[in-house]
This record gives C-alpha cells, structure tokens and sequence, in this order.
C-alpha cells in the first residue's frame, strides 16, 4: 500500500510540475489559462512539492501575494498532515 502512495505522490507532483508550466507558456502566448482554482487543486491533492519547484524555475505566479498566500497556506496543512500521519505510525 505504501508504494502505491509513493507513486500516487510522485505522479501528482510531476503532474502539477507541468501543469504550472504550461500555464506560464499559456501566458507567455497569450493564450486562454488555467484557473488559480484548478492549479491549487493540483496543490490540494498532493502536488505541491511540484507546483512549488515549478513556480520557483519558470518565476510563475510568484509575484501575485493572494495566489502565494493560498499556496503557503497549502503547504503548512499539507505539513500537519504528514507530521500528524507519521506521529500515528511511529
């Protein structure tokens, strides 16, 4: 069950990772983007490891404070949740 888990949180983080760059080649080609909403949602179910190293390498939504403040946000809830699970299994 475990490494079903570790491949599911693999996958998701490499999904975000392209994800958040194709929003930013989107923007670059002033092309039609891809919601904050849908991008959290990547954040929510796992992907933040990649959105956030996608977000550093391709300089994307770095500078918009309310985008970066959900994504914190996401992040710290994320920690809990991991600290939490392995203060169960410990």
């Amino acid at each position: 069950m475990q490494e079903v888990i570790l491949f599911s949180f693999i996958f998701i983080n490499i999904l975000a990772f392209i994800v958040y760059g194709v929003d930013k080649w989107f923007s670059l080609k002033k092309h039609q983007r891809i919601s904050e909403r849908e991008l959290h949602t990547f954040s929510l179910i796992g992907g933040f490891l990649g959105a956030t190293l996608s977000m550093a390498i391709f300089s994307h939504k770095t500078s918009k404070s309310t985008f970066l403040i959900k994504h914190i946000l996401i992040i710290l809830v994320w920690i809990i949740a991991i600290v939490f699970y392995l203060k169960q299994i410990i």
